[in-house]
């Protein structure tokens, strides 16, 4: 037996190529014997780490699959168009109905190569279908700000309009600028610039960029007119905006209606005679990060074109609802046939779909119900069709919804489109009445894909990498836990497979930005949180226990709960989820609770340094992704009026909520990665946190990309990230 032993491990190393010469000449048959145990348990677990190597998968294959945005449908022959980001190279895609039979072909439009960090924003269809018009570089934060360039462009980056066939050939450029608008006669696209109006004939290709207006404020939202006559837009100015029409016979502009208000979401009555549009009180006072549950009530007005009066035919009730919260949608106003104008509203403290009449009246609800909230909008070209999704009867999930509006008589009710275990969001209307969606579920990324009866037909199915993980990943369960003060917490399990019985595994608590953001069980439809889920999945194939939480100030869950009580710079509320997910890990018995981490980025790279700050005890080690760490540097970035000096009190209950306030008691390890471009979070933030834990000698590491922004740009740091996130925890934790 030992002689037997000692033969087959030598010719099974020898088929490795290992050195057998150690053990070829055995003293003794004891000794053969213990060396050919040895060697066979030596063999059991390389067999072992082969095939978990095997099943394994990389962050990289995690993450190879195209994640899609931007799903818009032409005004013509039943297309569709979107923008896929494969491994950083973003580009323009198009599906149009086979001959027969309800397959479509697709194919791509664009051919950019290179993961360069430079978005395509804002694609838009020419009227006949055949072309579409787009803007190509990132902008993050608008006019008047330098294009991000990660990728180090030695003569920089521009934002630039292109149009580009459906049908093959070259794109054009058209001129710098973004926030493309192509007139409904096809032949002008207006656009921005510099905050100004611009625009360009397509029809013509020697046509040189025009400015058509030299303003105060910047220009936003363009709407053309149906007619083709009018151009609408926002004209905003800091603490108060206004809705201005553009004549395109005589070059004159008029302010519908001007006030004191913030005037926005601009929709066109069907015969281009009348705007409908959103007026909004300002709040000097108001700071992001702080609940605001009411507010002094919006309105919805109707101005005429020819005068430039308007009046009011709707006003929101005070108290609950009378803050206006937007959907996820451009637009937040929708004239639908028979002149309805469709709106979202928090009467009862659930964003829901209402309509009223554009002569004015009592507002009808058209998506009655309870606990689900509506998200992404969209009306058909011809109005007479409006879909959405919503988590109605499926609260960690999306679905898409329908209602018809007939050109007389009462709209249908709501009507399910899609249901099951997946998730389908952003919903549009195609030319040919086909209902199209970007979907996805536990196991594929979103993708678009066309409704079908019952079913859904994937638009451009050979974009999935024939390598793509999917098979690999486990699936999401729901969880409901406590709070340390008693609220309850929805969250996503990630447990790995092949834990055995009574073993004890690391865990980490994910906590996702925003705040107002909700994981889903499966992909996410916004890029950010579904690379998170990615790299979730791959921490769970690494053999972490990991928990998504979805903490209070989030969405999906009512008005009171994003609203919540004393959250974030105005009392750290959520800091009960961060303790209650943390304690809910320690007490599952395949946990080991000496080895909790906790990850996030942005608002959950600010929870994670809380955890880290106030609770080492409990956990471990983190990372922490451009998190916010005192708010009185934060809150200036998107409240401008906001100076600590000048609100003692405010700026003392900030401080408090920071992180900052308690970083003496910090103890466990962290990592810190920043982009030092960000414009979301100030870089300072991290500048400072790493001055504090040199100062009382705390383990820290850092992983900084120059030039980078808020949401990465670039698919390699984001690789670069989550690899760097993973080793950091299998050092800390999983040992």
């Amino acid at each position: 037996m030992a002689q037997y032993c000692f033969q087959r491990f030598n010719q099974i190393f020898l088929s490795w190529r290992v050195p057998v010469r150690l053990v070829s000449k055995p003293r003794n048959a004891e000794t053969t014997f213990r060396l050919a145990v040895g060697l066979a348990a030596v063999m059991l677990l390389s067999a072992v780490h082969a095939a978990a190597q095997e099943k394994a998968f990389t962050i990289e294959q995690a993450l190879s699959a195209p994640f899609t945005t931007e799903l818009i449908a032409a005004p013509a022959r039943g297309r569709l168009a979107w923008e896929a980001n494969i491994d950083g190279r973003r580009n323009l895609w198009f599906a149009e109905p086979a001959a027969s039979g309800n397959a479509y072909t697709s194919r791509q439009i664009t051919h950019y190569t290179e993961d360069d960090g430079q978005e395509i924003n804002t694609p838009e269809w020419t009227p006949d279908g055949a072309s579409i018009v787009y803007a190509h570089g990132s902008n993050a934060q608008g006019d008047g700000h330098p294009v991000p360039n990660p990728a180090a462009f030695p003569k920089g980056a521009q934002q630039q309009i292109w149009i580009a066939g459906a049908d093959g050939g070259e794109p054009r450029l058209l001129a710098e600028g973004n926030s493309p608008a192509v007139s409904p006669d096809g032949k002008t696209v207006a656009y921005t610039l510099k905050g100004q109006l611009w625009s360009i004939h397509l029809d013509d290709l020697a046509a040189k960029p025009q400015q058509l207006l030299q303003t105060r404020g910047e220009v936003e939202t363009l709407r053309w007119a149906p007619d083709g006559a009018h151009l609408g837009f926002v004209s905003a100015r800091d603490d108060h905006s206004f809705i201005a029409v553009y004549t395109v016979a005589s070059g004159a502009v008029t302010y519908l209606d001007p006030s004191t208000d913030l005037d926005g979401s601009p929709v066109w009555s069907p015969d281009s005679k009348q705007i409908a549009y959103l007026r909004v009180p300002p709040d000097k006072n108001a700071l992001l990060f702080v609940a605001h549950r009411t507010a002094l009530p919006w309105s919805i007005r109707v101005a005429d074109i020819a005068t430039g009066k308007g009046h009011e035919i709707f006003r929101a009730s005070e108290g609950q609802g009378s803050a206006f919260r937007e959907t996820d949608s451009l637009d937040q106003l929708h004239w639908t046939d028979g002149d309805r104008i469709v709106f979202p509203w928090e009467l009862n403290g659930w964003l829901h779909l209402y309509a009223v009449a554009s002569s004015g009246g009592a507002a009808k609800e058209l998506t009655p119900g309870a606990n689900f909230e509506v998200e992404h909008v969209s009306l058909s070209g011809d109005r007479k069709t409006l879909v959405f999704d919503s988590n109605q009867n499926d609260i960690d999930r999306r679905h898409v919804w329908q209602i018809s509006f007939p050109s007389s008589g009462a709209e249908s009710e709501a009507r399910a489109i899609t249901s099951g275990e997946g998730i389908e969001t952003q919903p549009v209307v195609a030319s040919d009445g086909t209902i199209a969606v970007l979907r996805s579920d536990l196991r594929v990324p979103i993708r678009p894909a066309a409704v079908s009866g019952s079913s859904l037909v994937d638009l451009a199915p050979q974009t999935i990498p024939s390598d793509f993980p999917g098979s690999k990943f486990v699936a999401p369960r729901q969880v409901i836990f406590s709070a340390a003060d008693g609220l309850e917490i929805h969250g996503q399990l990630f447990i790995p497979a092949g834990i055995a019985a009574g073993e004890r595994r690391p865990a980490l608590c994910f906590f996702h930005g925003g705040s107002q953001r909700q994981m889903l069980l499966g992909w996410h439809y916004m890029e950010y949180y579904s690379n998170a889920y990615a790299m979730n999945q791959y921490l769970a194939s690494l053999g972490y226990i990991v928990l998504s939480v979805n903490y209070r100030s989030g969405i999906g869950y009512g008005l009171n709960f994003r609203e919540a009580l004393n959250y974030g710079a105005s009392g750290a509320s959520e800091f009960n989820d961060v303790m209650g997910a943390g304690l809910y890990l320690k007490s599952r018995p395949d946990v080991d609770g000496a080895r909790i981490g906790s990850w996030g980025g942005s608002y959950g790279g600010y929870l994670t340094a809380l955890a880290l700050s106030r609770a080492s005890n409990l956990f471990a080690a983190g990372v922490d992704m451009h998190g916010v760490h005192d708010w009185n540097l934060e809150l200036p970035t998107f409240s401008p009026n906001y100076d600590p000096r000048e609100h003692a009190e405010t700026a003392r209950v900030a401080f408090e909520s920071s992180p900052m306030s308690s970083v003496s008691t910090w103890r466990s390890p962290v990592l810190l990665i920043h982009g030092d471009d960000d414009r979301n979070v100030p870089f300072a933030e991290t500048e400072l946190l790493v001055e504090a834990l040199r100062r009382q000698k705390v383990e820290f590491e850092e992983l900084i990309f120059p030039d980078e922004i808020h949401d990465f740009l670039l698919r390699r740091d984001w690789v670069h990230a989550y690899q760097a996130s993973a080793e950091f925890f299998h050092r800390k934790l999983a040992k």
